[in-house]
């Protein structure tokens, strides 16, 4: 056993997990010991308590307890991206330099591996590292049934500044969705906070809504906006969506359209049914032979390149369930700005 050591995140390091930063300089170390030593405060960064999912930065101090010498037993040997995953994965590639992959994720692929998720796109970065010798990095997610934009970062600097760059809401993300219902007014803000409500079954997570006056007396309750914008309806029965999620809390866009009940077509778990939608708030579903997909897509992204200083802009053609429903509703892309809250904003 070594004695308790205290090792300063060096240059280089920073901005990445703790557990991951350990079983690097520890290779014997396996998840089930730090998270066990997180719990019982032997592993601690500048003096606190930490978990083993918080995020270690240059120059901070961390406490390392005693450690076995012995390796921990091997990870289970994990199967190379298949040929036909690579190609599909590849084929997603909407944007490549030294620094940066943009993707268009397609619906159905999770972003990152959890409870029963065993192909998602962070597992198959190995077919993304392309002429680097790093594999790319998530810098955020998209819900598996959410398709559209998504970057990698391609080294851990980029990486750390891109992170910055999303919680500091220096990007521009806009989202399309068909949803039931027209919203009145045609331009507005919701601003109802979210807190987990449990419950999510097979389904994972689900988050509820509690009225902005109520937040600071809801533990867990964290404050939620997203501006939303009609640009096309079918009638009173449907409308086409431009929303932009000015805070990025876990299933945001979803819950905020339920709760203005104009759920977004094919979200059964907040959409309250996947009954047809008569414009009445109650139904995810139009009817007929449009997709009881999920339509909900992250359209545009701008944001600095972390590296160069130039403005980068970024568009996703919609996956081909929306682009059906587009067809048959008549609505056009080409009908509507980028930004169509640009103007407001002037």
């Amino acid at each position: 056993m070594s004695g308790v050591q205290t090792i300063t995140v060096a240059a280089g390091e920073g901005d990445q997990r703790l557990d991951r930063w350990l079983k690097r300089r520890f290779p014997q170390l396996n998840q089930g010991n730090v998270e066990k030593a997180c719990r019982k405060g032997e592993i601690r960064v500048d003096g606190g308590r930490v978990k083993a999912s918080s995020r270690v930065q240059e120059g901070q101090e961390v406490r390392v307890p005693p450690l076995p010498e012995d390796r921990a037993p091997a990870a289970p040997r994990r199967d190379k991206v298949t040929a036909a995953d690579a190609e599909m994965i590849r084929s997603c590639v909407i944007y490549r330099d030294d620094h940066i992959i943009a993707l268009n994720k397609p619906p159905g692929l999770a972003s990152q591996g959890g409870s029963g998720q065993t192909r998602h796109v962070d597992g198959l970065g190995d077919a993304l590292r392309f002429d680097s010798d790093e594999q790319p990095r998530l810098v955020h997610r998209l819900d598996k049934d959410t398709s559209g934009i998504m970057l990698m970062a391609r080294n851990r600097l980029t990486a750390a500044q891109l992170s910055e760059a999303f919680r500091d809401r220096e990007t521009r993300k806009i989202y399309w969705a068909a949803v039931a219902g027209t919203p009145h007014p045609r331009m507005g803000t919701v601003r109802y906070a979210l807190v987990k409500a449990g419950g999510g079954g097979d389904g994972g997570e689900k988050m509820r809504t509690v009225h902005p006056d109520e937040v600071d007396d809801i533990p867990g309750a964290k404050r939620a906006v997203t501006d939303y914008a009609v640009l096309d309806t079918l009638g009173s029965r449907g409308a086409w969506l431009a929303l932009v999620p000015v805070t990025g809390r876990t299933h945001q866009l979803r819950v905020h359209m339920a709760e203005m009940g104009h759920p977004i077509v094919g979200d059964g778990k907040y959409g309250g049914s996947g009954q047809e939608n008569q414009g009445d708030g109650w139904g995810a579903s139009f009817g007929g032979e449009i997709s009881k997909k999920l339509h909900l897509h992250a359209r545009h992204l701008s944001l600095t390149h972390p590296i160069t200083g130039a403005r980068l802009s970024l568009t996703a053609p919609l996956p081909d369930h929306m682009e059906r429903t587009w067809k048959m509703m008549g609505w056009d892309g080409l009908d509507v700005p980028l930004d169509p809250f640009a103007d407001e904003e002037a």
